[in-house]
């Protein structure tokens, strides 16, 4: 593997003498002799190794040092001098750098310095690149290690540093907010602004104002200029929330606002021009907005190229309880309470609940628990509805069973009726009438055993599916053929 190197040393003669010596370890040598032409080096490409004179013409080599450790950190830095001390030493090795050599030195103590910081240079990247394969608990506020949530976590570090526009979608509470700012922090406009504006919050007539700011008596109550979150994001990012909800009119002047990154505030005449990086989110499906004629096409391509979908909490597996239990603990710190954990059974609900409200609906799900109870482990019956079962502890008992015998008694009502069909009729046949009257329907009785479950599951079919032991999509064609079979008999 070929390494390069930047060799920053003013003596001509020293210069050609240590390129050589790299040159004879295969590796690509660039020579500079003065500080600010290997800052400006290093804005352009980035060494594997910088070997750095502490005694420059034009700047200290320990300010560049710093410089580097702060933009460039991967970079490993060999600092060398004639005018050695353990004070500079230590200086230059509590900055950042791996060694440091005094002049005179010859190849070979060079060789073996150089092999050293980059040895250390690829065991860091390895561990790192470790580090980023193992599964991510906790990335840039989203808590989850589910598969769904690494690819996103992958897919944000891949577009982080890029200025390609994203568009972020989910259902409402999914955490489109925290995943666009978790793009803006792993990116490098990470110390610049990250300004958010919802589309749906602020009102049509001032939505634009909003966005690029007013001059003065631009309109009723408009009494100075205003800077919009165009101007206050130079720099930065833009984060769209609810962008489906612009006015069409307003979505015109946003398309020419990204191809050109100028914009006019509302009243005035002066362009202005901004550097900003877009992200867009919502909780629709924008192709098909595009489609209502509510959304423009040409807007949307603009926007939407790279998307990103974040799962709804009840695709994220093992997440909600993940979830659950960092709220948990953070809440109850905050309200001095003392719970430490789920017994099993409240666990247990937690998964078994489809959050339509997602992860907003389980932070305030955990928040009312905290708040209104005190104790080590939280119980289901600390829970709110709809999460709390609403049936009493009799009528529970009674759908449970008929949910845990459905099939034991359709397959006995199955086996009475085929006797009763082959066989003579008998005196004791006829002593039984008035009970057999009393059997159902057999798609009846399955009827009443399904809906029982599904109501006892708060509508969720999925769930009731799972109980009765049949797939959901069995229960939606046999609804299907009992409406079929009441629109018959009406």
């Amino acid at each position: 593997m070929n390494y390069s190197a930047l060799l920053v040393e003013d003596s001509m003669s020293l210069g050609a003498l240590y390129t050589e010596y790299l040159r004879a370890e295969d590796i690509n040598v660039t020579h500079v002799h003065y500080g600010a032409d290997a800052l400006k080096e290093l804005s352009n490409w980035q060494p594997d190794l910088l070997i750095l004179d502490i005694k420059l013409p034009d700047m200290s080599g320990l300010d560049i040092l710093k410089q580097v450790q702060h933009s460039h950190p991967h970079i490993s830095t060999i600092m060398i001098t004639a005018h050695g001390s353990i004070d500079i030493a230590i200086d230059a090795m509590r900055s950042g750098a791996f060694d440091f050599l005094v002049k005179p030195f010859d190849a070979k103590r060079l060789s073996i310095t150089v092999r050293n910081a980059l040895k250390q240079k690829q065991l860091l990247e390895l561990v790192t690149q470790y580090e980023n394969s193992l599964p991510k608990g906790h990335y840039q506020g989203f808590i989850g290690d589910s598969l769904a949530m690494q690819s996103v976590y992958k897919t944000i570090d891949c577009v982080a540093n890029s200025k390609a526009s994203v568009f972020i979608m989910g259902e409402s509470g999914t955490g489109k907010e925290v995943c666009a700012q978790a793009i803006h922090q792993v990116g490098n406009r990470a110390d610049k602004p990250f300004i958010a504006l919802n589309c749906a919050s602020i009102p049509k007539e001032l939505i634009e104002s909003e966005i690029f700011g007013h001059c003065k008596g631009a309109f009723t109550g408009a009494h100075n200029n205003r800077d919009g979150a165009a101007t206050r994001a130079d720099g930065g990012t833009l984060f769209l929330d609810e962008i489906c909800e612009m006015d069409l009119e307003l979505q015109s002047k946003l398309l020419r606002f990204i191809q050109t990154g100028t914009f006019q505030r509302v009243g005035g005449s002066k362009e202005e021009h901004v550097d900003i990086r877009f992200i867009s989110a919502t909780n629709r499906e924008p192709w098909e907005e595009v489609k209502l004629g509510h959304f423009r096409e040409d807007l949307f391509y603009r926007l939407h190229v790279i998307p990103i979908e974040l799962p709804p909490l009840r695709a994220r597996g093992n997440d909600v309880l993940l979830l659950a239990k960092q709220l948990l603990k953070t809440y109850s710190k905050e309200e001095g309470k003392k719970f430490i954990d789920f017994n099993p059974q409240a666990a247990a609900m937690l998964q078994a609940y489809d959050w339509p409200g997602n992860v907003r609906q389980l932070q305030n799900v955990i928040r009312q628990i905290v708040v209104l109870n005190d104790a080590s482990h939280v119980e289901p019956s600390m829970f709110p509805a709809p999460l709390r079962p609403l049936a009493q502890p009799q009528v529970q008992l009674q759908t449970k069973m008929q949910v845990e015998t459905t099939k034991v008694d359709i397959d006995t009502l199955v086996q009475v009726a085929s006797r009763d069909l082959l066989s003579e009729p008998t005196q004791e046949a006829h002593t039984h009438t008035a009970d057999q009257q009393r059997i159902q329907p057999l798609w009846l009785t399955e009827k009443q055993t399904i809906e029982g479950a599904i109501a006892l599951c708060d509508g969720n079919v999925p769930k009731a599916a799972a109980l009765l032991d049949i797939s959901p999509s069995t229960i939606y064609r046999k609804r299907m053929t009992w409406e079929e079979q009441a629109e018959r008999s009406s």
